[in-house]
């Protein structure tokens, strides 16, 4: 829903110093949807796994430093799908205990 509210253009094809830059989607730059999804995951599994949740932590940097890299965001459309997918995770994991205590 982000990308939709949003309508951000992705980084201009000129600030892009190799030739991958032609392999862009065409939606919305803002926020990375790849970032979101990597962190989400990690941090999902940090509360149950501690070890494999550090473990998740380099490939999800990875991902982040990526998109930059080629092209498909700018640095502020990663750190916002980074809080996306923390965001998400917090609700995924205390959502329930929320509702039930609302809603006896």
């Amino acid at each position: 829903m982000c990308k939709q509210v949003s309508d951000r253009p992705r980084p201009p094809k000129e600030w892009i110093p190799h030739d991958d830059v032609e392999d862009r989607p065409d939606s919305s730059s803002f926020p990375s949807g790849h970032t979101a999804a990597a962190v989400a995951f990690t941090a999902a599994v940090v509360p149950s796994w501690p070890l494999a949740g550090a473990l998740c932590a380099v490939p999800a940097a990875l991902v982040a430093v990526e998109r930059v890299q080629s092209g498909a965001h700018y640095p502020s459309d990663v750190a916002a799908g980074a809080a996306v997918g923390l965001v998400s995770a917090w609700l995924v994991r205390h959502l329930p205990q929320l509702a039930l205590r609302r809603w006896p």
